[in-house]
């Protein structure tokens, strides 16, 4: 069944739409990620223009990561608190990321900057992780104690605040600045930032596994709402019918992905989520250097 995207000046199968909303509704629940970060390049893919695909994803971020976060709330696996300092720097970021886009669209660069970052952070992200996660493993089947992350610059910063829900008595500083950098991402590359959200929170402010996925789809909800506001009003490149496709497949996935993450240890989860980075990260990669999309431009006259 075919449906013609109005913005996008496409026509998609609808069912292919509510399937990849569904799969990656199923990863957001799974894995604390908005899931954007597969999406958007999946959107590139079945024909979707970068600047619709990036503005739109964010609207069906907010839908599946909303559910997501009910269902997490429901397991008082939210730290409410380190979502609001984390929300503050990602507003911020946000607000941000959206003139950068505005000022790269207005020279015509967008397209290929959404493309780089998407192959620089997935490539980085998913090998550091694929490395801790086959090193976690090893260390689990060898029977050794899993080791207390050291904190040394995080623990020295000023302005401390308790984590209760996440154990953690910090400063807020190298929460709000993850916020900032997860902001600008949201809104250049059309993601929650879940993917880098959730290595952050694991790595450098060391939450519990347990308790980061929740708080990450709390603060991606309100960034990428934020986002998509700001698209809608100054690019006008939300295309509505392919959002509510998306939406509607990724709130039902969100429940399914909560269910399944629940039933694997931490250390797989972190593996799998690994994997499937490298993966996008790759075919994304292929794509720039086997397809040049045009040599040349035929521009109509006039400078």
């Amino acid at each position: 069944m075919q449906v013609y995207l109005p913005i996008a000046e496409v026509s998609v199968n609808a069912f292919l739409l509510l399937g990849l909303g569904g799969m990656v509704g199923v990863l957001s629940g799974m894995f604390g990620v908005g899931g954007g970060f597969l999406m958007t390049p999946l959107l590139f893919f079945i024909g979707i223009p970068p600047a619709v695909a990036v503005a739109t994803e964010a609207n069906q971020i907010v839908a599946s990561s909303f559910s997501g976060v009910l269902a997490h709330l429901r397991r008082k696996t939210v730290d409410l608190r380190m979502g609001v300092v984390l929300l503050i720097g990602g507003l911020i970021g946000a607000a941000l990321g959206v003139v950068i886009f505005n000022y790269l669209k207005s020279l015509g660069q967008v397209d290929l900057l959404v493309r780089l970052c998407y192959v620089v952070f997935l490539g980085v992200v998913g090998g550091l992780m694929f490395i801790e996660s086959v090193n976690a493993l090893r260390k689990a089947k060898r029977g050794a104690p899993p080791q207390r992350r050291k904190h040394g610059l995080i623990h020295k910063l000023p302005f401390k605040m308790r984590f209760r829900t996440s154990g953690l008595y910090i400063s807020v500083i190298p929460p709000i600045l993850v916020g900032v950098a997860v902001g600008v991402l949201a809104a250049i590359m059309g993601v929650g930032g879940g993917f880098i959200m959730v290595p952050a929170m694991i790595y450098l402010l060391g939450m519990p596994t347990k308790v980061v996925v929740g708080t990450s789809l709390f603060q991606i909800i309100f960034v990428t709402a934020f986002t998509t506001l700001l698209h809608a009003t100054t690019n006008f490149t939300v295309d509505v019918v392919l959002a509510v496709l998306l939406l509607v497949g990724g709130v039902i996935g969100a429940q399914v992905g909560t269910v399944i993450g629940a039933r694997l240890k931490a250390e797989q989860l972190r593996i799998l989520l690994a994997g499937l980075v490298l993966v996008v990260c790759g075919k994304l990669a292929l794509d720039l250097l086997l397809q040049p999309a045009e040599l040349y431009a035929i521009g109509t006259g006039g400078h």
